[in-house]
């Protein structure tokens, strides 16, 4: 099983008691707002999306990490690896994602689990690119693209619901570490 621990938190695999968690999680309309076209998901969406990601984690080697408190052993949501399929003009990529309950934010956990993410993907996985995509205006998502030492690649628009997009990359030769 593929664990990741880093000073707060752990990243890994998802199990039966995490849906109910995410699944309040995916139901803030605020969590949500960036997501897609900002709908929220239910319990039955969020099983099919754990569901995907672990798949993913079968088909591919990398996936999307469940992310616990190590303190309280509570799911704060999850970060990690996914292909972006639903934004074919960057294929092939692999995009690193994070999605956290509004109680987690600001406290600097999506930080720690994107970075623990990005050195999975690009030391252990040995991936040589990694993209991260975020709405224009989700400007906290954008900091941590940065703080990744991810740099602006192009700005597209979401093919389905028509928001605009900012990619985001980092090679591995530029990965600091």
């Amino acid at each position: 099983m593929t664990e990741i621990r880093t000073p707060r938190l752990i990243l890994r695999r998802w199990t039966d008691d995490d849906l109910v968690p995410m699944a309040e999680i995916n139901a803030d309309p605020e969590v949500m707002r960036w997501i897609g076209d900002g709908s929220v998901r239910d319990l039955e969406e969020t099983a099919e999306d754990i569901e995907r990601w672990e798949e993913e984690w079968d088909e591919e080697g990398f996936g999307l990490f469940a992310v616990e408190l190590i303190a309280s052993g509570e799911l704060i949501g999850f970060a990690g690896l996914s292909v972006p399929e639903f934004l074919p003009e960057v294929l092939p990529a692999v995009e690193i994602g994070w999605r956290l309950g509004r109680p987690f934010w600001g406290q600097g956990y999506a930080s720690e689990a994107a970075h623990a993410a990005l050195e999975f993907a690009l030391q252990d996985r040995g991936l040589d690119r990694v993209v991260g995509i975020a709405h224009i205006s989700n400007t906290a998502s954008e900091n941590i693209m940065r703080k990744l030492g991810m740099t602006p690649e192009r700005d597209v628009n979401h093919p389905v619901f028509g928001v605009p997009l900012r990619v985001y990359a980092i090679d591995l030769t530029e990965y600091q570490g």
